[in-house]
């Protein structure tokens, strides 16, 4: 099923249950006020809402309205927490070897997640409000699960069970500021402004035959100022599957229900076939350097639009898609 979530002035909206087609909707809050209230009592609820999913899927559901993208909020606009994982090992073999460094072999064994903020996020078209093009303003698209309850020491297959959702994100990085932040040794913190995502959540089995092992193997677009700068496939290149980054989290603690796991943002290597583009700016600045010594790509300018969108196995939007525009302060 797909579930959206309603500006309705309040901190978490309102549930709605979107159509396979994403044209039309249905609230939910007879059933669950939120979609954080849904996640604490998924076993009970979710077959309630799959029910009202079936009824707008064939046109006998009560009270269908147009569905507005322009209404939403992020899907789960609070989470219990938030992991970034590195999952697409590519974009982090680029920033090293611009560096002239190399990829610690760690990264290769074992999942690197770290904490990130889990309030404020935005919905698919909310401004990308920032004060400054000087902290190298980038656009990062990355793929991410909510899960359910997980206990302490969860096995891969443990945690497979437990992928409640699947969303598409706008992970936005002040790649200016990144250096210093790793300097003083506490991890990022206003290098990662708000995080968008897509309108839409969708349940894995929304997939078909494109969620398998524990990836979505569908390709994703990026255009940036109404040019295509990214066609990548999400299933490639991704050394961790969503069961394996979120039993890593799961290692030393209980992962607690509407915990939203990201696998980082979608990096593919070129073939002889295909140049996929990039799906942040720092991945083509990252191979401009090792290709001629110096990056040529320069980061947003305020006015710049991003959009950002998955598509099904019928080439038709999963998830419905990103649009952003950067804005000064002054200008919002």
């Amino acid at each position: 099923m797909k579930l959206a979530t309603l500006d309705d002035g309040t901190r978490d909206g309102q549930l709605a249950v979107v159509s396979r087609d994403l044209k039309t909707a249905h609230v939910a809050d007879g059933i669950a006020p939120s979609l954080r209230a849904a996640l604490d009592d998924w076993g009970f609820i979710a077959p309630q809402l799959d029910a009202l999913y079936r009824q707008l899927n064939e046109g006998t559901a009560r009270r269908p309205f147009d569905f507005d993208p322009a209404r939403c909020m992020a899907p789960l606009p609070r989470a219990s927490g938030r992991v970034c994982g590195a999952a697409y090992l590519h974009h982090h073999e680029l920033e090293r070897r611009a560096l002239g460094r190399e990829l610690p072999a760690a990264w290769r064994e074992a999942p690197q997640l770290a904490w990130a903020a889990s309030d404020g996020f935005l919905g698919p078209r909310q401004e990308l409000v920032l004060a400054r093009e000087e902290w190298g303003i980038d656009f990062g698209a990355e793929l991410a699960v909510v899960s359910g309850d997980l206990a302490q020491g969860a096995t891969p297959d443990q945690a497979h069970g437990q992928i409640r959702l699947l969303l598409l994100a706008n992970a936005v990085t002040l790649q200016n500021l990144v250096a210093d932040e790793r300097a003083a040794g506490l991890g990022l913190l206003h290098a990662k402004p708000a995080t968008a995502f897509a309108p839409v959540a969708v349940t894995p089995d929304e997939l078909g035959e494109a969620w398998r092992g524990g990836k979505a193997a569908l390709p994703l677009r990026v255009v940036w100022n109404g040019n295509p700068v990214g066609t990548l496939e999400a299933g490639e290149d991704m050394a961790f599957n969503f069961p394996q980054l979120l039993a890593a989290l799961a290692g030393s603690r209980k992962v607690a229900a509407g915990t939203v796991v990201g696998a980082g943002v979608v990096a593919n290597r070129a073939t002889r076939r295909h140049t996929p583009g990039y799906a942040s700016i720092a991945t083509q600045r990252w191979q401009e350097t090792i290709d001629g010594g110096e990056a040529v790509t320069q980061y947003l300018r305020f006015g710049d639009t991003v959009r950002i969108e998955m598509l099904d196995e019928n080439g038709k939007s999963l998830f419905g898609a990103i649009e952003q525009t950067l804005k000064h302060p002054d200008s919002a």
